[in-house]
């Protein structure tokens, strides 16, 4: 739950909100609200269930992943040293970690939980336990609040994904993977979350790989929902030919988009041949992010206009 408040609208008329998304900080005030929102997702244990304590339980679970994952025994130092449970030293890794990657992985892990276990059996879960918000208002509010502080990171599909816009966030990456969380996408949903998470740790050609093949994987499951021959090593040039061939396009405005052909033939592919597909020489070729900000984006409006195109929505 969110307030309006009278500060927040005073700093919205001073035109004090943040101008540049940042991805390297963040601030104490959003971790705390984003432990609140996790403890009243999570919920208590009722008194007198008999049952296990779930929450407690949820934290344990992620404890054992991070340390796992970490390579260590214990995680949540702060100024007293280890705290004393699991559950205390994911809340305080949460709080107090200065490294923003281990962060994020404590709130990916925790809203993974809510999605995935929480949200999946609701009415059974609230039998022994008391919540105080549903799983679909706390990630709601998680990706209100990464706005509110200017933080570029949203929860989408089970995943943290690093955006750069909130306008091509809401208008490509958001409709991108809500068509690709169709089954028939499985591929390409998860070669789309992997470029995300690659453009996210700074591996920009990996992100541009993953482009590419997301890429070429929703159009191979288009022409196998339409019954249309291609060929498993088929190219994102020749897949994209068949699609014309068929008339994925109607005949009708073939014209107008004759230059759509080009755009998309000349487009991911070749940003992804260019600087991330083949040998760099002797000196090491840099991908900047600008440059595989713009290969996410195309890739991302390419597949809802063809994912569109075929009706398979």
């Amino acid at each position: 739950m969110t307030y309006d408040l009278f500060s927040k609208r005073q700093k919205r008329e001073r035109g004090e909100v943040p101008e540049v998304l940042s991805f390297d900080i963040l601030p104490t005030a959003l971790r705390v609200q984003i432990k609140m929102i996790i403890d009243d997702a999570f919920g208590v244990r009722k008194s007198g269930s008999g049952e296990s304590n779930r929450p407690q339980l949820a934290y344990s679970m992620i404890h054992k992943i991070l340390c796992r994952e970490y390579g260590v025994f214990e995680i949540g130092v702060n100024g007293s040293g280890y705290a004393q449970s699991e559950l205390e030293q994911v809340k305080s890794h949460l709080l107090y970690s200065p490294n923003v990657d281990q962060v994020l992985d404590i709130i990916e892990l925790s809203f993974r939980y809510i999605s995935r276990v929480i949200n999946k059996d609701l009415n059974e879960y609230e039998i022994t336990v008391n919540i105080s918000m549903t799983p679909e208002e706390a990630m709601n509010e998680l990706n209100l609040r990464f706005r509110e502080h200017g933080v570029g990171y949203q929860f989408e599909s089970d995943k943290i994904i690093r955006v750069d816009s909130t306008y091509m966030h809401s208008e490509v990456t958001k409709p991108t993977l809500s068509l690709l969380w169709d089954e028939r996408f499985t591929g390409a949903n998860e070669e789309y979350l992997k470029a995300h998470e690659h453009y996210r740790h700074g591996r920009n050609k990996e992100c541009l790989t993953d482009c590419l093949k997301a890429f070429e994987s929703a159009i191979k499951t288009i022409c196998n929902e339409n019954g249309w021959t291609y060929n498993p090593t088929d190219t994102a040039s020749k897949l994209i030919s068949i699609c014309f061939t068929n008339n994925l396009i109607p005949s009708f405005t073939q014209n107008q988009f004759s230059s759509l052909q080009n755009l998309l033939t000349t487009g991911i592919p070749t940003i992804r041949n260019k600087v991330g597909g083949h040998g760099q020489g002797q000196v090491p070729q840099k991908v900047d992010d600008e440059l595989t900000r713009y290969g996410l984006n195309l890739t991302g409006a390419n597949i809802i206009f063809l994912i569109e195109q075929s009706g398979l929505k």
